[in-house]
């Protein structure tokens, strides 16, 4: 497929070409015109023990793999609304291989401050540390909700979603131990991908993103502890956007350069252009995968700015219970828990972090914290299709119902379903031996408890599923 790039745009590619460093983007233009994106996709080690056999690997990311041949249609494969991958570039994976590289061995407060939809969140909740506190924010409303769906859907109980404005994370202090910023920018990375980043590039573009990005840069700064680390990163090739906010954040902000030698342990990605700051390119034609780039700065251990943000301390709010948690109490593993009633709706919330997210509460607006276990309905509890994903899920507490791939597509369109020989009540559908669901089996017929928003909307179910899973080791 040929793709006719802007003038102006390959006009610039030229110029950082002529640049120290910039001979990596010589065959740029030449593979955004003609080459094909590669698809890969992130295998959910929560769920998966085992990479499916024949797969290349991605050599930056452990749980990556591509997936070679023709693009499967993901949308009919149940093991991805099982959450048991992802798919995602593969140089976007890079992200969460640096998060785990950064937190070392002790559970991290990680925010990702511009997280939709979400690939990058779950790879950091992949490869941090057992017991981290994720919160991933996203300004869009819509979009965070799909982004509250794909984390949901990981299964990772220790989480937390916002939606807004960056600037509302300036009134926490410094809580994260991690800020990741895959800052809003003007898509160069995406044009194999995406018409619409070519059609919508110009040189004001390009100005317009880097004045927004180093707004999202001051907020999140302030959000960062002493002593931690600030993950940036974008999806296109100019300075304006990479090298030059990277530059910002050193001496505006002082931030020191931490050099993950990337461009040194991986052959394929190159290091920056005309700078003297560790960074790293991903470039199509030159690594499989499309742009991006990244670098990460450490805040200095005596922040003047910092030590003096005036910590707001907090009680443990004592939680209202209903007589339904009691029941939802038995269908969780996992002493580490307090479940609390907010409406008709039970949550399980971590207790290591109650008090970072009763402060995320008054501070930025929650869409999501902990699992959503349960909805109460009178004196009944009713088990929330995020308790089916997750791995706090005690399956021996429900009735349980193999589906196989014509059910499980039918559920997961929210259409009607019928089970043989499955007793009343509730039940666990599960699809290749994982948790799909729940129905309320009523004997000749089972209400769908799948949610409406996330149901596939296709008038045609597909009769064989794709073969993205297929040689999984069971």
């Amino acid at each position: 497929m040929k793709r006719k790039l802007n003038e102006d745009f390959t006009a610039a590619v030229d110029a950082l070409c002529r640049l120290p460093g910039g001979e990596a983007l010589r065959h740029l233009t030449e593979s955004l015109e003609n080459d094909e994106p590669s698809v890969a996709i992130r295998i959910n080690p929560l769920k998966e023990k085992s990479i499916p056999e024949g797969m290349r690997r991605v050599a930056w990311a452990v749980d990556g793999v591509y997936v070679d041949g023709l693009r499967p249609r993901f949308t009919f494969d149940p093991a991805m609304h099982q959450g048991r991958y992802y798919v995602q570039d593969a140089s976007s994976m890079v992200i969460g291989a640096i998060a785990g590289e950064l937190a070392g061995d002790k559970p991290v407060i990680y925010i990702d401050s511009c997280a939709a939809p979400g690939g990058k969140t779950t790879a950091a909740i992949s490869a941090l540390p057992e017991g981290s506190l994720v919160i991933a924010n996203e300004y869009d409303r819509r979009r965070a909700e799909a982004l509250c769906e794909n984390i949901i859907k990981w299964g990772y109980p220790d989480v937390a979603v916002t939606s807004g404005d960056t600037a509302g994370y300036t009134r926490l202090g410094p809580i994260a131990d991690i800020v990741a910023a895959d800052v809003p920018c003007s898509g160069e990375g995406m044009m194999r991908k995406e018409a619409a980043a070519v059609e919508q590039w110009s040189p004001a573009l390009v100005e317009q993103c880097a004045a927004l990005q180093r707004s999202i840069i001051d907020n999140m700064w302030k959000a960062l502890k002493p002593g931690g680390y600030f993950i940036y990163s974008t999806c296109t090739f100019n300075r304006a956007e990479n090298e030059e906010n990277v530059a910002y954040i050193a001496e505006a902000l002082g931030g020191i350069p931490v050099d993950m030698h990337l461009s040194d342990r991986f052959a394929a990605i190159a290091p920056g252009i005309d700078t003297p700051y560790p960074v790293a390119r991903f470039i199509p034609g030159r690594t499989e995968g499309e742009g991006l780039f990244v670098a990460v700065m450490r805040k200095p251990e005596d922040d003047a700015a910092s030590q003096r943000h005036d910590r707001r301390k907090e009680s443990r709010q004592k939680e209202k219970h209903s007589s339904g948690a009691a029941t939802a109490e038995a269908w969780i593993d996992g002493d580490g828990y307090e479940l609390t009633t907010d409406g008709d709706r039970i949550t399980a919330l971590p207790k290591r972090w109650l008090t970072t997210i009763n402060l995320l509460k008054k501070s930025v607006n929650v869409i999501y914290a902990g699992t959503e276990i349960a909805t109460v309905k009178g004196r009944d509890a009713i088990p929330s299709q995020a308790l089916a994903s997750s791995r706090l899920l005690r399956r021996e507490a429900f009735a349980e119902a193999e589906v196989d791939y014509s059910t499980a597509l039918q559920f997961l369109s929210r259409q009607a379903v019928t089970l043989d020989d499955a007793p009343k009540g509730i039940i666990l559908l599960t699809y290749d031996g994982h948790p799909l669901g729940f129905v309320k089996n009523l004997g000749n017929r089972a209400n769908n408890l799948y949610p409406q928003g996330w149901a596939i909307r296709s008038t045609h179910l597909p009769d064989e599923r794709p073969d993205v899973l297929k040689r999984m080791k069971p």
